[in-house]
């Protein structure tokens, strides 16, 4: 695939970045560079290759998945306008 004017002027102009008309030629050989480079990558042979989460062979620390209330209900509360027997008190908003 090759960039050419008209092309790297509509890419400049969807991103919203401006680019002299003398810039226009730098610019589709800048993108044909970096598209020559993308088809570098489909070139190499992967078969076999585990894909990466991390570029550290390390497993996250893991603990119990346990349900709890949080105790924090009084703190959680204190910063409601109106509370009210352990929750948040609002204005009835249906009739």
């Amino acid at each position: 695939m090759s960039i050419d004017e008209s092309t790297a002027a509509r890419v400049a102009k969807l991103a919203r970045i401006k680019v002299e008309p003398e810039r226009l030629p730098a610019l589709a050989a800048e993108f044909n560079t970096i598209l020559g480079f993308i088809e570098q990558l489909g070139e190499v042979d992967v078969d076999g290759v585990e894909p990466m989460t991390s570029v550290t062979p390390q497993r996250l620390k893991r603990r119990e998945d346990v349900v709890t209330d949080g105790s924090q209900q009084e703190a959680v509360l204190s910063n409601a306008p109106d509370a009210r027997e352990g929750f948040f008190a609002v204005p009835k908003v249906v009739e």
